[in-house]
């Protein structure tokens, strides 16, 4: 067994090593339509124009140097024309690190690509894909002999280098980052991997693939092979075999293929399961003119989106708690238990982390509503976004700073890159706006609690040590303390963990849900008097 899980990984890594490296490879050949055609739509400095002609047309170039040429003949362009007496200022390209390269540069890139991948889309998705997914389903569906009897085992979980921070921890992580970085700001470069996954989204919608859709046919992926893990790992639980099936058809159903369906019959891209504030764009103005535009469908999507947001959400939050969302349904959360699983035990306990934790997602939450406030009131006062409103600051730009600090770095790059170092909950725990909308629902008014039997517990620590969301679970079952925590996404994983059977997910009666016990010491009370009294 242990030579087929090693022929596993060594599969899995030359498809993962082909992927990565195809970004350093391939051509692009810019064609006079294809640059006319950009020219037309992105363009209007003559000078750009022709200058762009001579160093890029009919070119054979790396993705690398025509990104390079692009920028720096737009540099030489905005030069030229802010050098003249009256300024065309409608004919100067806008450079902003975080934007150039993926509107800009990239749809002439993607348009222009030539090489192998491009002509044999379909083997470059085998020999990249296919073997990763392949090779890291025999590595883990091998676990179910290696790992011996049904149980939680540590397995050297502390002391491997790539689930305690080790060097392969950091490697990991430094690549986790790396490609978010590159994914959201600099698509360009992604060319070789996005025409990876072109055969599955023209078999989906018809369309071209882009970042997003090899963004989430990578979610989708990698939740699916790391599921085996999981299956396997908690076999002994029926509550963790159901809850990841169940979040794993919510992610490849209703966040991937029914979208992609939907924008096949001309409908918008919309996820059903993706409720406000979590989709923050939801009350843009461009999101509601798209959706009234869009017919019937469009306003059924429209008043879905606002009943999930005020009246199935609370309601599921105060039978279920957190749960149904955070641990059953939310892509997120799906990729943290999956993927993130492996260092669940870096989540600190800290009390530090407590107090910015707090801060920093009801911060988070309170922007959201205010970033909103401020849209649907520009909206309906019939005010173009772009319009200064306050402070020389538009409405467009309060979207855009939310969309860049917490869309892209906070959820991608950090919520996702740092699972090797702050644990797989670092989005759920510290950004992410629903969460804080429904924890506050959960811890004031909800029916879900954990019981504890503090009797049995044997204060081992393994509750405390995989609570992802840096709950002292221990502290609770000590005591026989009911756990009520806003925090707390239900996974079950403490319960699944305990060697006594101390901890239970309960949804009962709110009354006694939050029973908070007075400890006794014996320096400070006459223990014989509490004695005595019974």
């Amino acid at each position: 067994m242990k030579a087929i899980k090693n022929i596993g990984l060594i599969l899995c890594f030359i498809g993962f090593a082909i992927f990565t490296g195809s970004i350093f490879t391939g051509t692009n050949k810019v064609s006079q339509e294809t640059f006319n055609t950009w020219a037309k739509q992105k363009v209007k400095s003559a000078f750009f124009i022709e200058k762009a002609q001579k160093e890029i047309v009919d070119i054979e170039l790396s993705a690398f140097e025509l990104s390079h040429r692009i920028t720096e003949i737009a540099k030489a362009s905005n030069i030229y024309h802010k050098s003249q007496k009256k300024i065309a200022w409608n004919k100067i390209i806008p450079l902003k690190w975080n934007k150039t390269s993926k509107d800009f540069i990239y749809p002439l890139a993607r348009a222009s690509a030539t090489g192998w991948p491009q002509q044999n889309e379909g083997l470059f998705f085998w020999i990249t894909f296919g073997l990763a997914i392949l090779g890291g389903t025999i590595a883990f569906a091998t676990d179910y002999k290696l790992l011996g009897k049904a149980g939680i085992k540590n397995n050297g979980i502390f002391q491997h280098s790539a689930t305690n921070r080790g060097y392969l921890g950091i490697l990991t992580f430094f690549y986790f980052v790396g490609f978010y970085v590159v994914l959201y700001f600099f698509p360009n470069y992604l060319i070789n991997p996005i025409t990876a996954v072109n055969p599955i989204s023209k078999s989906l919608s018809g369309n071209e693939s882009s970042q997003w859709f090899l963004y989430g046919f990578m979610y989708c992926a990698v939740m699916s092979v790391f599921a085996i893990r999981m299956f396997i790992k908690y076999r002994h639980n029926n509550y963790q075999i159901l809850r990841t099936t169940v979040v794993l058809f919510f992610q490849i159903a209703f966040a991937f293929i029914i979208p992609e369906i939907l924008v096949a019959f001309n409908k918008p891209w919309f996820d059903f399961k993706n409720a406000f504030p979590l989709n923050y764009t939801f009350f843009f103005d461009w999101n509601i003119d798209n959706l009234l535009a869009s017919g019937n469908m469009g306003i059924f999507m429209l008043i879905w989106g606002i009943l999930l947001t005020l009246v199935i959400v609370p309601v599921m939050v105060y039978f279920y708690g957190k749960r149904w969302y955070c641990s059953w349904v939310c892509g997120c959360g799906g990729l943290a238990e999956t993927l993130g699983d492996p260092y669940r035990q870096l989540s600190s306990k800290s009390l530090l982390s407590w107090k910015v934790e707090r801060w920093v997602i009801h911060g988070v939450l309170g922007f959201a509503i205010f970033m909103t406030a401020i849209t649907l009131y520009t909206y309906f006062a019939e005010i173009e976004s772009w319009k200064k409103i306050a402070f020389g600051i538009s409405v467009y730009d309060i979207q855009s700073s939310y969309g860049f600090l917490i869309g892209s770095i906070f959820s991608g790059v950090i919520g996702t890159g740092f699972y090797p170092i702050l644990g797989n909950r670092v989005w759920c725990r510290f950004g992410c706006p629903l969460a804080a909308y429904m924890g506050f629902v959960q811890r004031f008014k909800s029916r879900f609690r954990i019981t504890t039997n503090g009797g049995q517990c044997i204060s081992c620590g393994n509750c405390s040590t995989y609570c992802e969301q840096g709950i002292d679970v221990r502290a609770y079952a000590q005591k026989g303390e009911n756990i009520v925590r806003s925090s707390c996404v239900g996974c079950g994983i403490c319960s699944a963990v305990c060697p006594r059977g101390v901890l239970k997910l309960e949804n009962g009666p709110e009354q006694g849900r939050i029973n908070p016990t007075e400890i006794l010491l014996g320096n400070d009370v006459d223990l014989m008097q509490y004695v005595n009294r019974k």
